[in-house]
Order: C-alpha cells, then sequence, then structure tokens
C-alpha cells in the first residue's frame, strides 16, 4: 500500500516478541545448523527446525518481512538485509537454505516485464544474478547440503537455458550431488502451488524423491482452513478481533467485496472469455481447492474468492491465508492486511519443507558423520 509506514524499530519488535507468542521451536542439542538466506516470513526455516535444525543466520531485505520474522523467531543470531557480497559474514552451518527471489523466472514476471520492455532471467539487474550470491555462499563455506526453492517455471525459462546454468554450476563446477523435483503444495494444503526444489549434498548418498511422504492431493478442501463460524474458531489473543468477529460469529465485513470491485470482476471475466481467454475470478467453497496465492492478493483478491450465501463472495482473511501456507495458529501476523497478504503470496507452503527435511535428515547426517571422520583422521 502506497504511504504505509515503516515497521517499528527493533526495540519495538522485542516488546512485542515478549507480548506475543513465537512459532519457533527450540531445540537444547540441534542435529545440524542451517542458514535461512531470502528468508522471507520463515516458511523453509520453521520446516527445518521441526527435524532438529538449528538456525544460525538469515538474510532477508524487506523491513516488514523482517518484522514478521523477528517476532515469530527472534533476534538470537546475526540478521542482516542483503546478502549481495556479505558472504564472508556467514557462519559455519550443516545446511544452507534459499527460497530466492522467483519473479525474474515467473510466468506472470517474465510476461510483466516483456510487456514493459524490461529484462528478466539472470538478465535482470536486481533480482536474476542472486542464484549467483548463492552460488558464492556455496563456494565460501561449503556446506554438506543445500535446499533451494522457486517457480516451477524456472525449469522452462529462456528454453530452459536458466535451469541448465544453474544444474551446471551447482554439479559441474560447485562438485555437489544435485537432485531436483517439482513439488506442488497441495499434497499439504488445499492449494494448487507448485515449485521446483533443488537438493544437493556435498557427498555421494543414497537419496531418492521416492523418501518423500506425500499425501493424496484429494486429502484437503479449503473448508480445513477457513474460519469456522460454528462457535469452534479459536480464539487468538494475538489476532483478537481483526480477522473475525466471535461474538458475531463471522469474518469480519471488510474482507466481502464491495459492490462495485465485485462487478468489475464479473464484468473482466465475461470480456475475457467472450474473447477466448482464461482470465477471470476463483470462486471457491469449503469443498474447493485453491489457485495459487500471490502476492498481489491484497489488490482484488480475485484468484481465490470464497462464495458466501446471499452475499458476495469474499477475500481470504491474513489468518486464513497463513493456514493455507500451512503455518499453524501460533504463527504471529504483526503487520497490515496489505503486506500480510503480500507476505504468505511469497512464502513458501510450510510442510512441504517439513517434509523434505524428514526425508533429507538421515543422508545429510551421513555426510556430516563422514567428513567429521575424515577431519579426525588427517588431525
Amino acid at each position: 500500500m502506497s504511504g504505509e509506514t515503516e515497521p517499528k524499530p527493533l526495540i519495538g519488535l522485542a516488546l512485542d516478541a515478549l507480548l506475543t507468542p513465537r512459532s519457533i521451536t527450540k531445540h537444547a542439542e540441534p542435529d545440524f545448523s542451517f542458514i535461512d538466506l531470502f528468508a522471507g516470513i520463515g516458511g523453509i526455516r520453521q520446516g527445518f527446525e521441526a527435524s532438529g535444525g538449528e538456525c544460525v543466520f538469515t538474510s532477508e531485505w524487506n523491513a516488514f518481512s523482517k518484522k514478521t520474522y523477528t517476532v515469530n523467531f527472534g533476534d538470537g543470531h546475526k540478521f542482516i538485509g542483503d546478502i549481495v557480497g556479505q558472504q564472508a559474514e556467514v557462519p559455519g552451518h550443516n545446511v544452507l537454505l534459499g527460497g530466492f527471489p522467483c519473479q525474474p523466472f515467473s510466468i506472470a514476471g517474465v510476461s510483466k516485464k516483456n510487456s514493459l520492455g524490461r529484462p528478466h532471467g539472470f538478465d535482470d539487474p536486481t533480482q536474476g544474478t542472486l542464484f549467483f550470491e548463492i552460488k558464492e555462499a556455496i563456494r565460501m563455506h561449503r556446506p554438506d547440503a543445500f535446499v533451494l526453492e522457486n517457480v516451477k517455471n524456472m525449469r522452462s525459462h529462456d528454453r530452459g537455458n536458466t535451469f541448465k546454468i544453474i544444474m551446471e554450476v551447482l554439479r559441474d563446477e560447485l562438485g555437489y550431488e544435485v537432485h531436483e523435483k517439482v513439488i506442488d503444495g497441495a499434497h499439504f494444503t488445499p492449494q494448487h502451488r507448485e515449485r521446483i526444489i533443488i537438493m544437493g549434498f556435498a557427498r555421494p548418498t543414497k537419496f531418492t524423491w521416492d523418501d518423500l511422504e506425500l499425501p493424496d492431493k484429494t486429502s484437503h478442501k479449503l473448508r480445513d482452513i477457513l474460519h469456522r463460524t460454528d462457535g469452534t474458531e479459536p480464539l487468538l489473543p494475538h489476532d483478537g478481533a481483526k480477522y473475525f468477529d466471535h461474538e458475531q460469529g463471522k469474518v469480519q465485513p471488510k474482507y466481502t467485496l464491495t459492490p462495485g470491485l465485485w462487478e468489475y470482476l464479473q464484468t473482466y471475466a465475461l470480456k475475457h472469455k467472450a474473447a477466448g481467454n482464461g482470465f477471470g475470478f476463483g470462486l471457491v467453497t469449503g469443498e474447493s481447492r485453491t489457485r495459487t496465492l500471490s502476492a498481489r492478493y491484497h489488490k482484488d483478491g480475485s484468484e481465490i474468492l470464497v462464495a458466501q450465501d446471499g452475499d458476495r463472495p469474499r477475500r481470504l482473511t491474513p489468518r486464513e491465508c497463513a493456514r493455507l501456507m500451512g503455518f499453524d495458529d501460533n504463527f504471529v501476523i504483526p503487520v497490515s492486511d496489505t503486506q500480510a497478504y503480500r507476505q504468505f503470496g511469497n512464502s513458501v507452503v510450510m510442510p512441504v519443507f517439513k517434509e523434505i527435511a524428514r526425508a533429507m535428515k538421515p543422508h545429510l547426517l551421513q555426510v556430516m558423520a563422514e567428513r567429521q571422520a575424515e577431519l579426525a583422521q588427517s588431525a
């Protein structure tokens, strides 16, 4: 939202952290350490903490995302804004995690940049080269493993050349055993959200994607994440009545589309249907699975509109967006609705990474043990 003020300074964040619950998982004796690059609001981090990992370094440039991250995870280790040229600041770690910016490679991002005559992919001067910042961090610190995430379209961007370069760098130049797979978040939440995962190990392993346990996509319905109007919606102290009116037993009316916006979206959809295009809003019910939640959801909510009996449809609330991305209700949302929609639209389906961490952990521990044994022998 234009004109939105910057988030409160860190002293304000510290007070927030004292007054609100954190979703952080503490381990007395962590099994491995990791760093969280392009961290967003910590979805990948949360998945790896669930498998016994400890975050020792974070990089995230967006001030509003940093606020959400800090309130939920604290600031007990070094946290920098921009990783560019700062790889020497990174401490030793076992796993590098990086959900590097997807806009230069996404279908929507490429289409928009083409329409504006702007470069995309690796030619994007502000975001396209950030993969090479990851490459430098891996080259400098040689972690036992890494996990990278991006949009599915990265595979086909520039007729496959982008992905070919990335794989050649990771396998041939850096010498890692690399595995890649597109995973749909619909295995864990009622949202179609395909993302490519690139995993690498510093030594040979027996890892296979068959190690993943992916639930059937049909096992999740939108009703699982919607506010419950039957009196069983949990009262969350950190939400208060921002999203749900417990006295009335219903979602706050501000999330229902205005008559003007609803009329515009219907007219827009009819216009493109007549032209043979597939553009239009996505109307869903409790039995549905949704389209991919995007960072532009705050603008009109068109990709996911919840049908309401006898009324215009409504947007998801930020709490429902959090649930749609797999965050539990302990996750604190300390920012405006506009920023929250952007953050969840840019985030990951957290349970995907919880399962990835679980599946890769035994192979990671094997690599760590082999490296330690070689160090002991050479000492």
